[in-house]
């Protein structure tokens, strides 16, 4: 509603009156979803099965590349995949090796390296997209090949974060090796491990060495991080701080929402029936949904007016929902100073 050029805006409830006009928007679109493309995969011990989900109509679409949690897969995460989906963006879900459709004996020689096998997968994606695009009906010709993100939440978060730059030392030769890659240009990670050492539980030191000695330092790839401020993961000492890391630790220009009261799954966002999910909240997975909507299309060119007004709205330390943050390193500040 308007009143003497008086625009009312709306971010899960928080009305605000403002005198320039609403921010385009893209209108939300029917959705196609395409399971399971299978692309061969040999050396990984099975084939990769992948979920794709794009909009019916609309052409020049962004690509989300997305990580599932641990024992999760392609059928998850409804709620982000399905609206990135129907805001203008191809989703893409691989299943890696860890999930539970699976089935891997807990003594399978894979696990040691299951983090460097999700990443294979996710390379794997990008590899083929010629193969994903023909799978889906009417999707030929419509991709935009030049803006890509990765995403991911906990392990996948991970994941995302290796090919934004985020080093991992392989457990087996003893090195960090950069694997990120150049055709990825944002990120988004939901709820993602921290450092290691003495912060990681002896379960975690233990059982992941993937989460032993993480550098996020050389992630430079721009990133919103997102994480509640009630995950207390059994797998860190330090309580939910932890996964504020990839944030704080990382160069590059980096963006940080915090969600008030959120667990580890921000509300719901794994799943519309998840029975993981301890802290069911739909306020807070629309905020999620809206504040990642608003950051990939802004970290991709393709309009900022969202995410300025997110910024706007929930920097505020009275908002009930969620705070958000953002630094930029030093040659990208004197740029827009000059």
């Amino acid at each position: 509603m308007s009143d003497s050029g008086q625009t009312v805006r709306r971010i899960v409830g928080v009305e605000e009156y403002a005198r320039t006009p609403e921010p385009r928007k893209p209108t939300p679109t029917p959705v196609v979803s395409v399971k399971p493309v299978v692309l061969p995969a040999p050396q990984r011990g099975a084939d990769l099965r992948i979920r794709v989900s794009a909009p019916v109509t609309g052409g020049d679409l962004p690509i989300i590349l997305f990580a599932h949690g641990f024992g999760s897969s392609l059928d998850g995460y409804g709620p982000l995949a399905d609206y990135w989906a129907a805001h203008g963006f191809v989703v893409i879900q691989p299943t890696h090796l860890d999930s539970r459709t699976l089935g891997l004996p807990a003594d399978d020689p894979r696990k040691p390296r299951m983090w460097r096998y999700r990443v294979e997968d996710m390379k794997r994606v990008l590899d083929d997209l010629d193969v994903l695009e023909a799978a889906v009906p009417g999707l030929s010709g419509r991709l935009d090949r030049s803006r890509i993100a990765a995403a991911g939440h906990s392990f996948g978060g991970q994941t995302a974060g290796v090919l934004l730059g985020l080093r991992v030392t392989d457990p087996e030769i003893g090195e960090a090796e950069d694997l990120s890659d150049a055709r990825i240009t944002a990120g988004v990670l939901l709820a993602t491990a921290g450092t290691g050492g003495d912060d990681l539980t002896p379960f975690a030191a233990e059982n992941l060495p993937w989460l032993r000695n993480p550098d996020f330092a050389p992630m430079t790839t721009p990133a919103l991080v997102v994480a509640g401020d009630h995950d207390d993961l059994p797998l860190t000492v330090r309580g939910a701080d932890w996964t504020i890391d990839p944030y704080t630790l990382s160069s590059g220009d980096k963006s940080l929402l915090t969600l008030f009261g959120a667990e580890h799954f921000l509300g719901g966002v794994s799943g519309y029936e998840a029975a993981e999910t301890t802290d069911e909240n739909p306020a807070h997975v629309s905020l999620v949904q809206q504040v990642t909507l608003a950051y990939l299309r802004h970290a991709l060119g393709i309009d900022s007016s969202g995410w300025i007004e997110a910024q706007r709205i929930l920097s505020d330390t009275l908002h009930p929902l969620g705070r958000l943050q953002s630094k930029m390193d030093v040659s990208t500040s004197a740029a827009l100073r000059h």
